[in-house]
């Protein structure tokens, strides 16, 4: 979605900047995301450990464990919120009621996140709409160095209390607008020096945090705290750790799988979910003591998706589903062939 996409402006009003960074970083967290959806989807062992088996050690699922459960979550929320302010600064200058589009985009962001739940039941969108729309009062009135603030002392708070999850949303919702609103974008992309101090000291924190979590909460990081601050720490290093990259000659293999990806996030989420759903049905996961066939499945899935939303982006501006829930912000018929032009 993307969910967390920037694309508001009113056709007939000149782009504004699009950074590729993020399209890329929003592209990674697909991947991320897909990785932790698809266990939950699919169910891999669920029938055999229900009749009673016995738990077989999966060091595939350990190695989930420790690099992407609780990572990519905070990344996905954290771009949200950026988007929520980028989406409401273009819409400031491009409607006499700019709070009013933002919560149609939010509403319509509902409506296919509750469309969704058919086929995954556990999936975000929903619960990112109803955060955005409690949120939307401070992002939209409050200075940015109080949403910063409260972004930072919620996050704080529920990291601390009960190590992120759900309660963690609206405090990472607020963290990502106020960051936006005093341009981490452009630090992101223009700023290596910046980013790399950020990185380094996300390396150092990064190793006493997986020793935590495997000493003190093994297993599934999602419930336990210190899996979640060994997350959030994680998440900080992926973040920066991308880029980094992006100011090296890796810059092109970056864009070129990611970017595409990142531009088509809300329809290559939506349709990630449809796929594993479909192959849940047609094939039986249940006896399996593995992941890895999920994992290969997923990326598999990621390649694919690559793929096609570059060929798709090459003749129309939006992917599919960012069309309708562009349509529905601003009540009237996206652009929908491409011009050639990049959009914002």
């Amino acid at each position: 979605m993307s969910t967390t996409t920037a694309l508001a402006a009113a056709p007939q009003v000149a782009t504004r900047q699009r950074w590729h960074f993020i399209d890329s970083l929003r592209g990674f967290a697909v991947l991320g995301i897909l990785l932790v959806n698809a266990i939950d989807i699919i169910s891999p062992g669920m029938d055999r450990i229900l009749a009673g088996g016995a738990i077989v050690p999966d060091p595939v699922k350990d190695a989930l464990y420790l690099t992407v459960q609780t990572r990519f979550v905070p990344i996905f929320v954290f771009l949200f919120g950026m988007s929520l302010w980028i989406v409401l600064d273009g819409a400031r200058a491009r409607s006499p009621r700019p709070g009013l589009v933002l919560v149609r985009r939010l509403l319509g962001l509902a409506a296919i996140g509750g469309l969704l739940m058919l086929v995954y039941p556990g999936n975000v969108l929903l619960e990112y709409a109803v955060v955005g729309l409690l949120m939307l009062p401070v992002v939209y009135l409050a200075p940015r160095w109080v949403t910063l603030g409260a972004g930072v002392a919620l996050t704080g708070v529920a990291y601390a209390m009960f190590g992120g999850g759900l309660v963690a949303t609206p405090g990472l919702v607020l963290l990502g607008a106020g960051a936006a609103a005093f341009g981490l974008p452009r630090v992101l992309e223009t700023s290596r020096k910046t980013v790399a101090i950020a990185f380094a000291v996300a390396a150092v924190l990064t190793v006493p945090a997986l020793v935590w979590q495997v000493t003190a909460a093994p297993g599934d990081p999602r419930f336990t705290n210190p899996g979640g601050i060994a997350g959030l720490v994680m998440a900080v290093l992926y973040v920066t750790g991308l880029a980094l990259l992006w100011h090296t000659p890796a810059r092109r293999v970056v864009a070129a799988v990611f970017e595409p990806l990142g531009r088509m996030a809300l329809t290559n989420y939506v349709g990630a979910a449809v796929v594993m759903a479909l192959v849940a049905q047609l094939w039986d996961f249940g006896q399996l003591t593995s992941v890895a066939p999920v994992v290969v499945l997923s990326l598999v899935v990621i390649a694919v998706q690559s793929v096609l939303s570059r060929l798709w982006l090459e003749h129309f501006v939006y992917g599919p589903v960012e069309w309708l829930w562009r349509s529905v912000t601003w009540l009237r018929p996206a652009a929908f062939r491409s011009s050639g032009m990049v959009h914002s």
